[in-house]
C-alpha cells in the first residue's frame, strides 16, 4: 500500500509561518525555537543547512550568517498537523544568541530562575555591530 504524504508543512493553515524546533541529533537537546516559512522550509532543504524566517527584521535568517554557528541538518520531520517542523541538526558552536549551546539555559524553579547551562561564547566578540 501507498500512501501520498504532503512533502512540505501546510504553510497557508498556519499563517504562512510554522514554529521550527532545532534539535540536537546526537543527544537530544533541544537547541532553539524559531519560525520558518515556505521559502526558508525549501532552501533548508535544499541546502541541508537551516535557514528560519526572522520575524523581528522580516527576511530569511541564515542560522550563522554572522556568527559562523550554523546548523547541518541531518533529518527533517513534520508533525501530524502538518503545522511544526523538528530539525535534527549537528550544532557548529552556539545555537542561543546569548552564547549558549541551547536557548533554554535557564531553569524556572519555585524560589529563582537559574542559568544551568555554561557559556560558550561572549555574544559582544560575535556579534560585532
Amino acid at each position: 500500500m501507498t500512501i501520498s504524504l504532503p512533502r512540505e508543512p501546510d504553510f497557508d493553515k498556519a499563517g504562512g509561518l510554522v514554529p521550527a524546533i532545532a534539535q540536537s541529533a546526537d543527544d537530544g537537546q533541544v537547541l532553539m525555537m524559531a519560525w520558518m516559512n515556505r521559502e526558508a522550509f525549501l532552501e533548508t532543504l535544499a541546502t541541508g543547512k537551516a535557514v528560519y524566517f526572522s520575524r523581528s527584521r522580516n527576511k530569511l535568517w541564515r542560522k550563522g550568517e554572522e556568527s559562523g554557528h550554523q546548523q547541518k541538518v541531518r533529518q527533517i520531520l513534520v508533525d501530524c498537523d502538518a503545522d511544526t517542523v523538528l530539525l535534527k541538526v549537528d550544532q557548529v558552536g552556539a545555537a542561543c544568541h546569548e552564547g549558549y549551546r541551547t536557548c533554554f539555559f535557564r531553569e524556572v524553579g519555585q524560589e529563582e530562575t537559574t542559568i544551568v547551562e555554561p557559556r560558550l561564547v561572549d555574544p559582544d566578540q560575535v556579534y560585532k555591530k
